[in-house]
């Protein structure tokens, strides 16, 4: 009887596949498996890694060295500890980042999870998604970054905690902001719910796309106000040109 099940099962998914193909989330062209990028979108993907500042992640084009630091992070730190994406801000990440956000596309969240994983700290970790205010979500339909946080988790030991940081009041979109009319658009806008489930902990991040770091500073202080141990930033997507900001 499991026999049977299992070859109708494989049938079934052999004739969605069939009729519904995997296709590449960057053009949707058809491609052998899901969430698997055509060979011309991979290529353009610009994958981020060493060498590159140990605290914001901004990467070096010489290797200064383990620890480095950029000019800005020694000149004005940021509140988390580190900061890792997995791709650089272009053409194909942005699509990735606005399918997911704005087209109804919640797949997309395992696409990026897949990426994102390689950035994972070690040791346990509590992960947080950067809130949306209730308003966003009943506009939206759900968090982007909620959605990436749950795919990032699975099959790890690493503890969700999707409500554990809250959006106290609506913020105005930063698209077209600079750094500091961003930094106070959402400077106290975030809270922790239950202080006594991040004291202590090591808390893990997750958004979508790291621009200026305004929100992702002042959601850290949030966190750290609450006694985290540490705050650590992942996301799909690094700007690294200062012309891509207002975007």
């Amino acid at each position: 009887m499991g026999l049977l099940v299992g070859g109708l099962r494989g049938i079934a998914g052999a004739g969605l596949r069939f009729a519904l193909p995997p296709r590449c989330p960057g053009c949707g062209v058809i491609t052998p498996d899901m969430h698997q990028f055509c060979l011309d979108c991979w290529s353009a993907l610009d994958f981020l890694g060493d060498p590159q500042c140990a605290r914001c992640g901004a990467p070096f084009e010489v290797d200064p060295g383990p620890g480095a630091l950029c000019g800005g992070c020694h000149a004005d730190p940021p509140a988390f500890d580190s900061m890792r994406a997995a791709v650089a801000y272009g053409p194909i990440a942005r699509a990735l980042a606005l399918k997911l956000k704005y087209g109804r596309r919640p797949g997309i969240a395992h696409t990026m999870a897949a990426q994102l994983r390689r950035h994972l700290p070690g040791g346990e970790a509590l992960v947080v998604p950067v809130p949306l205010h209730r308003w966003r979500i009943w506009t939206r339909g759900y968090n982007q970054s909620a959605l990436m946080a749950r795919a990032v988790v699975r099959g790890t030991g690493h503890l969700l905690a999707l409500d554990a940081l809250v959006r106290t009041r609506a913020t105005p979109s930063l698209r077209g902001l600079g750094p500091d009319q961003r930094a106070k658009a959402v400077r106290g806008a975030f809270a922790v719910r239950d202080r006594g489930a991040v004291k202590g902990r090591a808390v893990l991040l997750v958004d979508d796309v790291y621009t200026t770091g305004a929100t992702a500073d002042a959601c850290a202080r949030a966190l750290r106000r609450a006694g985290a141990s540490r705050v650590d930033l992942i996301c799909w997507a690094r700007v690294v040109r200062d012309e891509d900001v207002a975007r």
